[in-house]
């Protein structure tokens, strides 16, 4: 009887590396592909990874193969990138490219290629249960992604595998080591590749026009200003150009109609919190939404769940999130993220909260 075929995305970093390892060990025939979702760029890592992911492949003795999904890449997740922004809202591409590239173009190409499932290097975990495959949170508290994935359905879900979602990171690198992998030391990744470590706001004029305006108090004082609403994220303190005395200002609102940016002194602003939010473009990884209830959410990644009730409106397309206690900076565009203990539910894309503008 032949080994399942595990096609693993080697990405060029430690997780994904471990990944490869781990499942060669277990028995699969393990293939490599490396995805390349952005065209050369000097800002970009994406060729010294592909030398990294090579590396790891002679080490391991698997064969790699080298798959361009920029095209799609650039149709499915950075254009709707640029109209959120453009929209005013803050997007998340992360969980884009997940669902449409990782879990999507990817699977897909795994599949024509004979594979019976994929493996990345995410640190998440799936069980089946009562028929249904579930997502739950990788074990190392301080690096859990399922946030990241929480727009996965079913059928992506079981072609899946995560095999370090069952592992501390530093259990990971010591794994690296001892196999000899060239990434056992290597820096995460951090931010989006086609960003680099440039400033976002340089990277987003290349795309967006400058569109100038005032930055104004609630009270309607203007206090600086801005050179686009699309350059701002709700929260945002660096890089607001705004002296004088007092506590730091920061974003709270961004008034589309009239080009004004709101800002604010203080973290604990109350413009700054609020007690609900709304999404939509809901996505549940069971295919059917939760009952309403409680539950804890993330409104963004590196937060601590929050106890929420759920209700829905709009005959079930919209979920509002009722908080326990008062939530910061709840961003338009980013993805609030239902958790009923270990288990990730799925969410949506915040619309709004009362306090918005």
């Amino acid at each position: 009887m032949s080994k399942p075929r595990v096609i693993v995305g080697l990405s060029g970093g430690v997780d994904s590396s471990v990944s490869a390892l781990l499942l060669k060990e277990q028995g699969y025939e393990v293939i490599g592909l490396f995805m390349k979702n952005w065209e050369d760029d000097p800002e970009c890592t994406a060729r010294a990874d592909l030398v990294d992911a090579v590396a790891v492949a002679e080490v391991l003795k698997i064969d790699i193969e080298v798959v361009n999904f920029s095209a799609e890449y650039r149709e499915r997740v950075f254009s709707y990138f640029l109209e959120e922004y453009q929209a005013g809202r803050t997007p998340n591409p992360d969980i884009l490219c997940n669902s449409e590239i990782k879990f999507k173009a990817f699977l897909d190409h795994a599949l024509n290629l004979g594979a019976d499932k994929i493996a990345t290097g995410h640190y998440a975990r799936v069980q089946e249960k009562n028929g249904k495959i579930q997502l739950l949170r990788g074990l190392d508290p301080g690096k859990d992604q399922s946030y990241f994935l929480y727009r996965l359905h079913q059928s992506q879900l079981a072609h899946t595998l995560f095999p370090v979602g069952h592992l501390p990171k530093q259990e990971v690198r010591a794994l690296a080591q001892k196999a000899g992998l060239a990434t056992a030391t290597k820096k995460d990744s951090t931010g989006i590749c086609f960003i680099g470590e440039r400033p976002f706001r340089e990277f987003l004029e290349r795309y967006l026009p400058r569109q100038p305006g005032s930055m104004e108090t609630p009270e309607g004082k203007i206090v600086g200003h801005h050179q686009g609403l699309a350059f701002y994220t709700l929260g945002q303190r660096q890089g607001l150009g705004i002296g004088g005395p007092g506590e730091p200002w920061f974003v709270a609102a961004k008034d589309l109609e009239n080009n004004r940016l709101i800002v604010v002194q203080g973290h604990d602003h109350p413009l700054l919190h609020g007690l609900s939010l709304s999404a939509g473009q809901l996505s549940w990884i069971s295919g059917t939404p939760p009952s309403p209830g409680a539950y804890s959410a993330k409104n963004r990644y590196r937060q601590k769940d929050a106890p929420c009730h759920l209700t829905y409106s709009s005959e079930n397309t919209v979920a509002n999130l009722h908080f326990d206690d008062p939530q910061w900076a709840i961003t338009p565009g980013q993805s609030a993220v239902l958790y009923q203990g270990e288990t990730c539910l799925g969410g949506g894309i915040i619309l709004g909260h009362p306090n918005g503008v």
